[in-house]
């Protein structure tokens, strides 16, 4: 009996303690702070300023077919070129883009169908942009030798200054023009799809000159660090995944954090895979289209500046060669978007690990899979949970129903074990051994209660992570919760849970050591407090799940002492 009890406690206890763990790590991360050192040219020191790049260009691939010196970066122009240039506006049914004729890069992205926060709806979510403190922006290059090649620093033309998607088109097409001298016309066009966040970038290169064109193409991602907002306190801000991540098919997907970066530059060679760089719900990722082989590479620009630059994205290893007077193309595809699964999995193989569920994906994503198929039905993230918990209830009932036949019996032995206590006093040998001689005469297992919570913990975690994870619960209303992913506002489950874990220990039997029932008593009020700062969904999720224990049990022991 004593050692079922300590059991339920160090599990109980390991639990909590797991769950600050991660709390208090995110929350002592260091994170940059601006430095009182000058920033250096084309850089910000301010916020709101438009970022400038330093010029930083990957090198051309040494081939046999690439031998002429002229190098692969060109002339990347002072501060001000590189501050100019026009801003082309494009807009469809789900995104708002900014592209800018230095580079033909999206320096800004505006997601149309999600907001800020609950409190500013009318407010697009900004999840790209080039003011500094918070840098995020996508850039494209070609790269070679013996030709004139445009990289994310050359000013390119276009005719128009704003572009939307019709009421009947499939997409929306914008092309811009680079003359790169020698009878060499460049054409970069972006084909933005309508309902998707994948955006088609490819390179024509027009080679009317009378030598053969070899190339590579790059692309990459421009990031700056920055501390997460922690207004809502200790807890507040429950942790996340934000920095770079590679996908192979030999490694599959690998985190490359700006401390990785920050240590040394990523340098790996594949056939093929993707890059991309992660926020909490939201990602950018680019898709190679041509063939491989690539190289994945990062690199730290202004570490002492007040915001460095992560740079993360591939280059192409294999030249595309366009002989003379003829035309050919490099593509690439770029999705910048929330992590809605259904798309993420359309988009590319393995994109959907960008969903970091950490070491129990394997259980958070089938339940995830039988989440959205319960929402499907009852079109409500709050009630699909509270489905879910009524499934997983009825999937470990065997169980559960074990161990309250167990725990109910434990609790009217309670008089018997009493006795044997003031019996034997300080003599816990003797008391241990006659208690579980009494157990083996009533057929009784200790550790019968301990079973299902041990075997549900896993679970617990997994459901914790999807909650967390899943952009499809960002905003996700229940009544008076308008955010199933964050704190209930007012406080209401986590009040309940507290009261329906005190409900259900008057059901379970005492401890006979007087530390561990006080520790017991405790354990509703030490849970309370930490679930006042979860996601208000997994909150919903152990209120009915404790509601339905409490059910369960008190049949269970009710039907016990009719028959006695």
């Amino acid at each position: 009996m004593m050692e079922t009890q300590r059991l339920i406690l160090y599990v109980a206890l390991g639990l909590v303690l797991m769950l600050l763990w991660q709390s208090w790590i995110e929350y002592t991360t260091p994170t940059p702070v601006p430095t009182e050192q000058a920033a250096a040219p084309g850089t910000s020191q301010g916020d709101g300023v438009p970022a400038v790049d330093d010029g930083a260009v990957p090198s051309a691939p040494d081939t046999p077919q690439a031998t002429t010196a002229v190098g692969g970066e060109i002339d990347t122009g002072d501060a001000e070129t590189a501050r100019g240039g026009r801003t082309i506006v494009v807009e469809t049914d789900l995104i708002r883009a900014e592209i800018s004729t230095i580079g033909a890069d999206i320096r800004k992205l505006e997601l149309l169908d999600y907001s800020v926060d609950v409190d500013h709806p009318d407010r697009s979510l900004s999840l790209m942009q080039d003011a500094a403190p918070d840098i995020f922006i996508a850039e494209t290059g070609l790269l070679g030798r013996g030709h004139g090649f445009p990289n994310h620093k050359s000013e390119w033309t276009i005719e128009g200054d704003r572009f939307e998607i019709g009421a009947g088109d499939d997409a929306v097409q914008v092309t811009f023009t680079f003359d790169g001298g020698d009878s060499l016309t460049y054409r970069k066009t972006y084909r933005f799809p309508r309902d998707s966040y994948l955006i088609d970038v490819e390179y024509e290169v027009d080679n009317r000159s009378d030598t053969e064109w070899n190339g590579f193409q790059y692309a990459q991602f421009v990031r700056t660090e920055v501390a997460e907002d922690n207004s809502m306190g200790f807890l507040g801000r429950l942790p996340s995944y934000k920095g770079g991540a590679i996908f192979t098919p030999e490694e599959r997907f690998q985190k490359i954090d700006f401390g990785d970066m920050r240590d040394e530059d990523l340098a790996r060679r594949a056939e093929s895979g993707w890059v991309s760089m992660l926020q909490h719900y939201f990602v950018g990722a680019w898709l190679p289209v041509d063939a491989g082989p690539y190289e994945f590479y990062s690199s730290v620009a202004g570490i002492n500046t007040a915001y460095p630059k992560y740079r993360i994205g591939y280059k192409t290893l294999a030249p595309v060669t366009v002989a003379a007077g003829a035309s050919g193309t490099l593509g690439s595809d770029l999705y910048v978007g929330p992590k809605e699964q259904d798309r993420l999995k359309e988009a590319a193989d393995g994109l959907v690990l960008t969903v970091d569920y950490g070491w129990l994906t394997f259980i958070a994503s089938p339940l995830f899979w039988l989440l959205s198929l319960i929402h499907e039905l009852f079109g409500n993230w709050g009630w699909s949970i509270i489905w879910l918990t009524v499934l997983i209830k009825l999937v470990f009932f065997p169980l559960s129903a074990a161990s309250y036949k167990s725990m109910a019996k434990m609790k009217n032995l309670q008089p018997r074990l009493k006795t044997l206590k003031e019996r034997y006093g300080d003599d816990k040998q003797k008391f241990q051994q006659e208690m579980m001689k009494i157990y083996k005469e009533e057929k009784i297992n200790p550790l019968g209660g301990c079973l299902p919570i041990v075997i549900q913990i896993p679970v617990f975690i997994a459901l914790y992570w999807v909650l967390l994870e899943s952009v499809e619960l960002r905003q996700a209303e229940w009544f008076w919760l308008a955010d199933l992913s964050v704190k209930d506002p007012y406080f209401i489950l986590p009040i309940l849970m507290g009261v329906s874990m005190v409900v259900q220990q008057r059901l379970n039997p005492a401890p006979m050591d007087d530390i561990q029932k006080k520790v017991m008593m405790a354990l509703p009020l030490v849970f309370t407090v930490f679930f006042l700062f979860f996601p208000s969904g997994l909150v919903l999720y152990w209120v009915v799940n404790n509601v339905l224990s409490i059910a369960q049990q008190w049949f269970i022991t009710n039907k016990l002492q009719a028959k006695t």
